[in-house]
């Protein structure tokens, strides 16, 4: 399966037995992968206008209790505030900032691919250290159902320049990395890895464009606000720190659309809980493949150790497309 650009050229590889995104990720086909979150959001208005900016505490919101939801035009009152308004929008747009603050984290990766009645779900897991720009994580690929790659686990280390993974499967040697330079890949290692870099997803957000705020809930525990709206990825790639513009640029000539719509849950603190973005890609057919992608933070302040693999251990050769 290919996948298009909006100028119709292909430009990566996704989905079933072919492969997720440049053919670097080997999965089968699964009817039992969760289903991708296909509803968007796109062109939904806000729930009031945003405006202003918060100088304390971004989400200080007295006069509305826990749980209610902004009324429509209206714009909440926040302690500390200028002009008494909360800047949503900002406090989106600064939530990778607040991840270097915050330094590290866990993460919980998800991301589901939806075509043609065929879902693929890759689970991960792991931690990233925002201030070195470092993470890794165990992808889990699907069972493709043939006994021969049943929940094959894959290392992934992330970097603003470069994804390596170990066990990537046919034609690497065991024990063996494989690099790929992140501003090379048509979707700037948002979905090609099978999870989206945790620090990228929170750049992403740079973009916003519209938002609305769906309420106040708890995640794991944490009282978050929800946030739903569109972002744009050539302003993301635009207002992106220096690291991660190069990747989110090669994802904003890459995407079918410059509009991704997100669900975004930030804590009190304005630090990214949750994050879940859709892309969509024509892939050559009527319907299309949807993507899903879904990062969860927790356990802010854990220890993340990451050493880069020696380039001794970088396997330079050829990459099988498939595991067939």
């Amino acid at each position: 399966m290919v996948v298009q650009d909006r100028r119709g050229g292909a430009v990566a590889a996704v989905a079933c037995g072919v492969g997720l995104a440049v053919g670097l990720l080997t999965t089968g086909c699964s009817s039992n992968g969760a289903a991708a979150d296909d509803h968007t959001s796109a062109g939904r208005l806000a729930d009031g206008p945003v405006g202003g900016s918060a100088a304390g505490p971004p989400f200080t919101d007295p006069a509305r209790p826990p749980g209610a939801r902004q009324p429509p035009g209206a714009r909440p009152s926040a302690a500390g505030s200028s002009g008494g308004r909360t800047d949503y929008a900002a406090a989106l747009r600064d939530s990778a900032d607040a991840l270097v603050r915050a330094g590290s984290s866990r993460v919980r990766t998800d991301l589901e691919t939806a075509s043609g009645g065929t879902r693929v779900a890759i689970k991960g897991a792991g931690g990233h250290d925002y201030r070195k720009q470092t993470g890794q994580l165990s992808v889990q690929l699907p069972d493709t159902g043939d006994g021969r790659s049943a929940r094959r686990t894959i290392t992934e280390i992330l970097t603003p320049g470069a994804l390596y993974m170990k066990n990537r499967g046919a034609g690497v040697p065991a024990g063996k990395w494989v690099r790929v330079d992140t501003a090379s890949l048509a979707d700037g290692n948002l979905v090609t890895g099978g999870a989206t870099d945790p620090m990228a997803a929170a750049e992403l957000l740079r973009g916003v464009r519209e938002v609305s705020y769906e309420g106040r809930q708890r995640l794991d525990g944490v009282p978050v606000r929800h946030f739903r709206g569109t972002t744009d990825l050539g302003a993301a790639a635009r207002a992106a720190s220096a690291a991660y513009r190069p990747a989110l640029t090669a994802a904003e000539k890459g995407f079918t659309t410059d509009l991704v719509p997100f669900d975004a849950y930030l804590d009190d603190a304005g630090r990214l809980r949750k994050v879940r973005q859709r892309f969509r890609f024509a892939n050559g057919t009527t319907g299309g493949t949807s993507v899903t992608a879904t990062t969860t933070l927790y356990g802010f302040g854990a220890p993340v150790p990451v050493r880069l693999p020696d380039e001794r251990d970088i396997y330079t050769g050829k990459v099988a497309a498939t595991d067939g």
